[in-house]
């Protein structure tokens, strides 16, 4: 997966506190700037008082309606699953935060 900041795509991705920690979903445009807003403990009181800070998983949308379809559709997941769909494309729980604002090498590739 690519991420193309203002290139009209939605992102759908997958925060956590650590391995096995507390999970949030949520839907941006902008997959790197939402980021840096979660790290700072600016975008969300659940994520600062969780320590959820930690990018874990995201994925491409060319639509808002799909993408949104699909943040609604992981909500309501289970939290098994969902730590499953995390492990599966990121085994080892590497924060890509720096995937997406290019300034590291992937740390995992989701398979599509």
């Amino acid at each position: 997966m690519q991420y193309n900041a203002g290139m009209s795509e939605y992102y759908v991705y997958i925060l956590a506190s650590g391995r096995n920690g507390t999970l949030y979903v949520g839907m941006t445009e902008d997959v790197g700037k939402r980021t840096i807003r979660h790290k700072g403990r600016r975008a969300n009181e659940f994520t600062a008082k969780y320590d959820v800070l930690k990018l874990v998983y995201y994925e491409k949308h060319k639509s808002l309606e799909e993408a949104v379809k699909r943040e609604k559709q992981l909500k309501k997941w289970r939290r098994q699953w969902k730590m499953k769909l995390i492990e599966k494309h990121n085994t080892e729980w590497q924060d890509l935060f720096g995937e997406v604002i290019n300034t590291g090498p992937p740390a995992a590739k989701p398979k599509q």
